[in-house]
């Protein structure tokens, strides 16, 4: 599909007048990104975690949370940690038993088993909770859209702690202490923090009242610190934006990291990366985040989390082999599920506003993966819905599940909630979401809703893939310096993509085919048909060496990387998109 090129505004002079210091490509970059201001702009390129993690206490409800904990730690009660599977609540769940283990609480974990309990809480694991004896029960990364089951907790004197991050429903659960920074009425200035994010900053606020409590154990100096791998993991693989403090807990988690003490992350570590390559939000991304996430895809997510928590050496190596095992079959069956999916889909014209595609026997665990693929391939809302018949019934009736992924033009969770008179669930964030429903006839009558308010929605925006070009640059102002700068932009991610660079008019100097199967171009241009060429690299960029001949002026869409091999670095231009110049 055709991409839209959509370049950000050139910066005005009086930005430049106003830091005449900064590079002009650097400024535009920092333009882009609203930051605009000398504090700010010097936040952004020197994060510091003494002075801009933010004072936990702000959550309205954090220090009614923290003294109901210490009352458990007095009292010897026994606390039940209720996570989530993906890797953002294996992660929350993870650092949050540490924590209670290191003040000697009598801890617990139950994580849900995503193919036939679904996300949150729910009835009959809420009535085994109360029967087993829990006093106190601490949702991570889930919890916020569980009325009724916390009212059943509230209702057997079983108070609750909800850790959450997700989007509050119209009425709010009868919690103890709710800590969410997505509520408005939640007195966190910043809005945006991963389920992990939200889980550390409850483990701040312990740490600092703990100097004030009379406990036998305490936790010591710096504890909060060697948590930030784990919370780093968490924050990159939920997709938040990286800005304001996410930024600052990813900059300072992927250095724990390098360090960390958790050997089973270790171990997972020394068999992805073979390359030896860089721990950055990339390698997180693409590596670590999808082997945590495969365990609760494919069997159960307890696999991750032990990995994440065992001390026991002869445990990691056969918890990684675990893991591998399920990526890999996840890998085989996301390829499975997409081909069908893609013959359900066919050819998507101008007035699919909205995809859905289902199957009778695919994967609950890996659904999320292929809307999410077809929504990046088509810029269009997408569902893809696991249809459960017969054998597989619920009441009597079929059962469809889903995942939703979205575009930014359309908040997806919200449209959910306008559909709420044919869900059993749902819940997520304004670009991912998943469901329940409960019968044909309301599936049909979803379908059918949810479209009708896509094509109200996006009927006048174009939905042509976008590609968001921060700068035109000059290819000869390409150089070591500049690159130093762009450093100062890592860790790269949501809300801090990495630049895209885009060059009109180059002229082709050579072409070349390169890699095992001839799929990737190389190509060599000039600025101006000079001496002075430029290298690019296009990985599955191939067909372009029929389409391109020498002499032929092109505009290139490109990221700016270094290429490092046999100790020699070279500055790597990777082609992101390109086209014949009119």
């Amino acid at each position: 599909m055709t991409k839209r090129w959509q370049i950000q505004p050139t910066i005005n002079q009086d930005l430049k007048d106003k830091f005449p210091e900064i590079n002009d490509i650097v400024l535009q970059l920092l333009s882009t990104r609203d930051l605009t201001e000398q504090d700010t702009i010097d936040d952004f390129l020197n994060p510091n975690y003494d002075t801009q993690i933010l004072d936990p206490y702000l959550f309205k409800d954090m220090k009614k949370a923290v003294d109901r904990l210490m009352r458990a730690t007095k009292n010897n009660e026994k606390v039940m940690i209720y996570g989530d599977y993906d890797a953002d609540g294996v992660c929350s769940t993870a650092i949050l038993f540490e924590t209670l283990k290191s003040l000697g609480l009598n801890v617990d974990t139950y994580i849900p088993f995503r193919e036939t309990e679904g996300y949150g809480l729910n009835t009959k694991i809420t009535s085994q909770i109360i029967d087993q004896g829990f006093n106190l029960v601490i949702t991570v990364d889930c919890g916020i859209a569980n009325m009724a089951e916390i009212k059943l907790f509230q209702e057997q004197g079983v108070d609750v702690i909800v850790l959450d991050h997700h989007q509050e429903p119209p009425e709010l659960p009868p919690a103890y202490a709710i800590i969410d920074p997505a509520m408005n009425s939640s007195g966190y200035p910043f809005t945006k923090l991963a389920g992990a994010g939200v889980v550390f900053k409850f483990i701040q606020a312990i740490i600092i009242n703990q100097e004030n409590e009379d406990l036998p154990i305490k936790l010591p100096a710096g504890f909060d610190k060697w948590l930030l791998d784990l919370v780093a993991i968490a924050t990159v693989g939920d997709i938040v934006p990286l800005l304001s403090e996410n930024r600052v807990i990813v900059k300072y988690g992927l250095t724990v990291l390098e360090k960390s003490k958790r050997i089973g992350l270790l171990k997972l570590i020394a068999t992805t990366n073979h390359n030896h390559g860089n721990i950055d939000t990339q390698y997180l991304g693409w590596r670590l985040v999808p082997r945590i996430n495969a365990a609760g895809r494919i069997e159960h997510a307890s696999v991750a989390f032990d990995l994440l928590t065992t001390r026991d050496i002869g445990e990691v190596e056969k918890l990684v082999t675990v893991l591998e095992q399920n990526n890999r079959y996840r890998q085989q069956i996301t390829e499975e599920m997409m081909k069908e999916a893609q013959n359900q889909i066919g050819e998507v014209g101008d007035n699919d506003y909205l995809l859905i595609v289902t199957g009778d026997n695919w994967q609950v665990g890996v659904v999320g993966l292929v809307a999410g693929r077809l929504a990046d391939k088509y810029h269009r809302p997408t569902l893809a819905v696991v249809k459960e018949s017969t054998p597989k019934v619920f009441d009597g009736v079929n059962k469809y599940t889903g995942s939703g992924r979205s575009v930014p033009e359309f908040d997806i969770t919200h449209a959910l909630s306008e559909c709420g008179e044919y869900l059993t669930r749902y819940g997520g964030h304004p670009q991912a979401c998943g469901f329940t429903v409960l019968g044909d006839e309301n599936f049909t009558k979803f379908a059918s809703k949810l479209k009708k308010l896509a094509k109200e929605k996006l009927k006048y925006v174009d939905l042509r893939p976008q590609l968001n070009i921060e700068a035109e640059i000059d290819l000869n102002d390409i150089n070591w310096e500049l690159w130093d700068e762009l450093e100062k932009f890592e860790p790269y991610g949501e809300a801090n993509p990495k630049p895209l660079f885009v060059a009109y008019g180059v002229v082709v100097m050579q072409i070349q085919l390169v890699g095992k199967d001839n799929k990737h171009l190389r190509i060599m241009v000039s600025p101006d048909g000079n001496v002075k060429v430029h290298k690019f690299i296009g990985f599955g960029f191939g067909q372009w060496c029929a389409k391109l001949k020498i002499n032929d002026k092109i505009d290139i869409v490109f990221e700016i990387g270094v290429n490092e091999w046999n100790g020699n670095r070279e500055l790597q231009l990777k082609i992101k998109d390109l086209r014949v110049s009119n």
